[in-house]
């Protein structure tokens, strides 16, 4: 993704029926489908760089599972004259499913969702209802 590389990320994909869910966007089934948002995403991003933290990873047989933050640094469109976009940084928490193959580990459905601030960036600063930090949004989403 980071090197705009589309054979390489089509190549890590299973064949037949996959799935994404890119941030913001509704549920994309089917490799063309999927390699296609990929196509698009590349197409309209002159630059991207991922720094994964948190990152877990099960396997179970044949199938494993990966969890992570994707901290993503992204470049918007270059201005008229010719200097750098715009940088935006996004976070995204992300879950993986990866099947082995013939060909090796390959990716059968990812689901990439924007981290949302915590409770703690409010204006007034106060946690939550109580202020103590405790119940559902407070602290860190990586629970």
């Amino acid at each position: 993704m980071e090197r705009g590389d589309h054979a390489a990320m089509s190549e890590m994909w299973m064949d037949g029926q996959v799935s994404v869910v890119h941030p913001g966007w509704p549920v994309l089934r089917g490799r063309g489908e999927v390699l296609r948002s990929y196509a698009l995403i590349m197409a309209n991003t002159e630059y991207i760089q991922f720094f994964l933290t948190d990152v877990e990873i099960d396997v179970l047989g044949d199938t494993a599972l990966v969890t992570c933050t994707e901290n993503i640094l992204s470049g918007g469109p270059a201005e008229e004259d010719g200097s750098v976009g715009p940088l935006i940084g996004q976070l995204v928490v992300a879950t993986n499913v990866f099947r082995r193959t013939e060909e090796g580990w390959r990716v059968w459905s990812h689901h990439g969702s924007p981290v949302l601030a915590d409770r703690d960036d409010d204006e007034d600063g106060e946690a939550g209802e109580s202020g103590d930090g405790d119940g559902p949004g407070a602290g860190s989403m990586g629970g």
